[in-house]
């Protein structure tokens, strides 16, 4: 049975979310995501040459967080790349309105790269704080974790119950609101929620899936443009107040609509300003003031 976070931390509902450590023994059922197969000759090489990420030097047990881009930078899918049994995995979440496997496919043409749709064959299960995932026969770990900080195990659906089982032992299921509720008080950024396909991966809290440093990819030109030229047109901030906040809630400054709330949990939101207020005073449409979280 899922646990809320809440009370494994010994919490309540009513406080600021806290982020789940080891110690709390937390984790949460992701088998629900997306998990595409990229297989082939050159697989890596082909799939390094399109995203936003550095995939070399790629091991079993490592992921990287990366985007597919738009040739204008636009922020097309966020997943994350996993090496798993020789192959090449990429988890998305499955709240991005397209899934990555259709966005590649006019990709692959003559490649001998296969895309593969593994949803239904593998399970994902994750352990948010975590650095490593605790060892379990037949589960593969990955780290950090497709939430964006943790760690995850992915394994066959024939092994769940019996995975499922063994983790009972020492770790409490928690719910998928709880994990919501551990997001936004951490501050990460959801594609779908806090960030469009107009957005920059600058405008949506993403540049650290991407790397400036390799070669060419799809949308680098754009992203490199505002990161030596210039600056984003809006930023997602974490902000907190004194009374629950909603997502689609106005954020005003200096009187005047400088963004929204794109998620929120209580208190605490993250939300989208231009640029310009970035740096607050922000507050609500009430005139209640939203402080940045640092």
């Amino acid at each position: 049975m899922a646990r809320s976070v809440f009370s494994i931390l010994g919490g309540s509902m009513n406080e600021e979310p806290k982020a789940a450590r080891p110690a709390d023994g937390a984790f949460a059922d992701l088998s629900s995501w997306r998990k595409i197969e990229v297989s082939g000759d050159g697989a890596l090489s082909w799939l390094n040459g399109l995203v936003s990420a550095d995939l070399e030097g790629l091991g079993p047990g490592r992921a990287r967080r990366s985007l597919l881009l738009s040739p204008t930078g636009g922020v097309r899918a966020e997943f994350t790349v996993v090496l798993s049994g020789g192959s090449l995995v990429l988890i998305q979440d499955p709240v991005q309105p397209r899934s990555i496997r259709d966005l590649l496919t006019p990709y692959v043409l003559s490649s001998g790269v296969e895309l593969e749709d593994r949803t239904e064959n593998l399970d994902l299960f994750a352990f948010p704080g975590r650095t490593e995932p605790p060892e379990v026969a037949g589960a593969a770990p990955s780290a950090p974790s497709c939430l964006g900080r943790g760690s995850d195990l992915i394994l066959a659906s024939g092994d769940r119950e019996r995975v499922l089982g063994q983790l009972g032992n020492a770790f409490a299921l928690v719910t998928a609101e709880d994990i919501e509720a551990w997001r936004v008080a951490e501050g990460i950024t959801r594609v779908g929620p806090d960030v469009s396909e107009e957005d920059l991966p600058q405008e949506g809290g993403l540049e650290d899936a991407v790397s400036f440093g390799k070669g060419c990819f799809t949308g680098q030109e754009a992203v490199a443009k505002v990161r030596n030229l210039g600056h984003p047109r809006r930023v997602v901030l974490s902000v907190e107040g004194d009374a629950s906040l909603a997502r689609g809630d106005a954020v005003f400054a200096d009187g005047a609509a400088v963004g929204s709330i794109t998620s929120a949990a209580g208190t605490v939101a993250l939300a989208k300003v231009r640029w310009s207020a970035r740096g607050g005073p922000l507050r609500t449409e009430g005139g209640d003031q939203l402080r940045l979280k640092k």
